[in-house]
């Protein structure tokens, strides 16, 4: 399996001749999920879900597969218009996604203040030959099945360094690559690194640049 990153939390997973895209959103590149065969979204924030790069990816595949939660698919009915196929998926479920076989976990957003209502968030965990791929979203969901290589959300409103910390630890993956920092600069990104290698070596951490792939 090959993956790509495509700005702050979307990426794209190929494999087989088969593609997902996760999280296509407004700080993604606009054409992130052309060519997909399914769009998996974590949750309705507009950072992982973008109504134009959806509608793109859906007129340039007939039939586009989107897998989301309840409470987003339900206002996807443009999307189903231009043909596309809106599926419903909760925490617990576990089918096939564009052939890649796929677990779901968690059901909401990390708090971002208690004055800030918390909305519903799914994770994908995904099979690959050598172990699976987690991507939580926004949240610091641990999965009950192993990770091999953790989509880790490294900044955000939500969170502190110390929590993601524990979030590594608690996960336990092999690898590490950075979702969730398209608001880091570059001497940002390297405070995260230096302290991620401090305490938790056993992790091979990586931050790809957007359009950067990595073999899994």
């Amino acid at each position: 399996m090959r993956i790509t990153k495509l700005g702050h939390a979307c990426v794209r997973l190929e494999q087989a001749g088969a593609t997902l895209v996760i999280d296509p959103g407004g700080f993604s590149e606009p054409d992130a999920a052309v060519g997909a065969d399914a769009v998996a979204i974590t949750h309705e924030h507009p950072d992982h879900l973008d109504a134009g790069r959806l509608r793109a990816a859906a007129l340039a595949k007939p039939g586009l597969e989107i897998y989301t939660h309840a409470s987003i698919a339900a206002g996807l009915g443009e999307l189903r218009e231009l043909g596309a196929r809106v599926h419903e998926v909760a925490h617990g479920d576990v089918l096939r996604i564009a052939g890649f076989d796929t677990h779901i976990y968690g059901e909401r957003h990390a708090v971002i203040h208690p004055d800030i209502p918390v909305i519903a968030n799914i994770g994908f965990r995904i099979d690959t030959p050598n172990g699976a791929v987690f991507h939580p979203g926004d949240a610091l969901t641990v999965p009950e099945d192993p990770v091999h290589t953790l989509l880790v959300p490294v900044h955000a409103p939500w969170s502190k360094i110390s929590e993601v910390i524990d979030y590594l630890r608690a996960v336990r993956p092999a690898s590490a690559l950075a979702v969730h920092d398209g608001l880091l600069n570059d001497t940002g990104a390297g405070v995260y690194a230096r302290n991620f290698a401090a305490t938790v070596p056993q992790v091979d951490y990586t931050r790809l640049s957007p359009g950067q792939s990595r073999d899994l």
